[in-house]
């Protein structure tokens, strides 16, 4: 398919983001040229691993996996082992990956793929922190103007933040690497909680997609399983947020969401607003627009995507 959208996936395995792999995995209408783990939701050793384990899950051992950093830019590591449980991906019993790590580290596979690929033609598609793209863009200012777009989950303004009150996780975890990445000067689409708050896996939704009947949908109903306990119990809601899963259907269906173009600041002087997405959602400074901000979703219709094309695999 000549059409298809080159995409590399930095991500930190996590339930959520294993639906986000599990989706671009299933769709045709992605390259994916590679997928670089990053600490975050559970340490690097963890989401190297996970992601391999999610590819195999797929029959995708073919995927290029690769390492990223352990630690990020200038805090000490903060992980999610509360939400995600001690391996990342507690709930289905995945065996060990046996496809390999690939040896390049993962910040240099991205510097080296942008660089080797046509300006505007990679596309970064971001669902953990945002340390790898950071230290890409500070080794290797020139690959800044050949990203097409970089594609993430992380932040919250409205809705506030989920690991303090104002600073949602992704970005907690390092703020500067995002403040990094949001100077760049790179086109970026944002999905933040005020959207993926949107998106419950209720008990309608993880049927459907159980009632489909595949090795793969039951250890992703598994993965939803355990991965919303959490968030039921926070919010009192039925089912919990799947936040990373946004970042790829917005690439298929971006028709089943709405945003608006914003400036966007990452707060790093201030322990207690620590990561902070200040979205100036209404236009009151005269910063410029650096980033494009969803806030709703068609929750219907994104769950019907993501159970389709998970049924493909």
């Amino acid at each position: 398919m000549p059409d298809r959208r080159a995409i590399i996936i930095d991500t930190d395995p996590g339930q959520d983001d294993a639906l986000a792999i599990l989706l671009a995995l299933a769709s045709d209408e992605f390259d994916v040229l590679g997928i670089t783990a990053v600490a975050g939701n559970v340490p690097l050793t963890l989401t190297e691993k996970n992601v391999r384990k999610i590819c195999e899950l797929a029959d995708r051992p073919q995927t290029k996996v690769f390492a990223g950093s352990s630690r990020p830019l200038m805090r000490d590591l903060v992980t999610a082992e509360y939400v995600h449980g001690k391996t990342g991906l507690d709930g289905p019993d995945l065996p060990e990956p046996v496809m390999p790590l690939q040896t390049q580290h993962g910040v240099d596979f991205i510097i080296e793929t942008l660089r080797e690929r046509a300006s505007g033609e990679v596309t970064l598609c971001t669902l953990g922190p945002l340390t790898n793209i950071a230290l890409a863009l500070i080794r290797a200012p020139d690959i800044a103007p050949k990203i097409r777009e970089i594609v993430m989950m992380g932040g919250g303004f409205f809705e506030g933040g989920n690991v303090t009150p104002t600073a949602e996780f992704n970005i907690y975890v390092d703020p500067h690497a995002a403040a990094t990445v949001f100077r760049s000067g790179v086109p970026i689409v944002m999905i933040p909680l005020d959207c993926t708050h949107k998106a419950l896996t209720t008990r309608d939704r993880i049927a459907a997609m159980r009632m489909h009947g595949t090795k793969v949908t039951e250890a992703a109903a598994e993965l939803i399983d355990f991965f919303e306990r959490f968030d039921e119990d926070k919010y009192g809601t039925d089912g919990g947020p799947l936040h990373d899963p946004c970042v790829i259907a917005w690439l298929l269906k971006p028709e089943i969401f709405s945003g608006r173009d914003c400036n966007v600041e990452i707060e790093t002087g201030s322990e207690l607003t620590m990561g902070m997405t200040v979205v100036d959602w209404w236009g009151v400074t005269d910063r410029p627009k650096n980033a494009h901000v969803i806030r709703d979703i068609d929750a219907d219709g994104f769950f019907k995507l993501l159970t389709e094309r998970i049924a493909r695999l």
